[in-house]
């Protein structure tokens, strides 16, 4: 059973951001339809687990420096897209 897709709202800000700077969106959406799907993800986009303010997310990188922070919430089924961006925008 896939799980529920659940963008925040920040994310949804993020991701009209990545759109006006041409951004290569399928990549992400290949991610966003795995990660659902439950599938483990290629290892060129190094997908690990966070800590510090980020505890319980994990991160995967979609290019080398634009990464999705996202994280499963079980009683629901769900997938929370948290954010998206570059390492400066995401971790300062």
């Amino acid at each position: 059973m896939p799980y529920i897709i659940k963008p925040s709202n920040q994310f949804k800000r993020d991701l009209k951001k990545a759109h006006r700077q041409g951004r290569v969106l399928h990549k992400l959406y290949f991610v966003i339809d795995s990660l659902a799907a439950g599938e483990p993800l290629p290892e060129r986009f190094y997908n690990h687990s966070l800590i510090g303010n980020y505890k319980g997310c994990s991160e995967c990188h979609i290019e080398p420096d634009w990464l999705l922070i996202y994280e499963f919430v079980e009683p629901e089924h769900a997938l929370i897209l948290d954010r998206l961006g570059s390492h400066s925008e995401l971790f300062g």
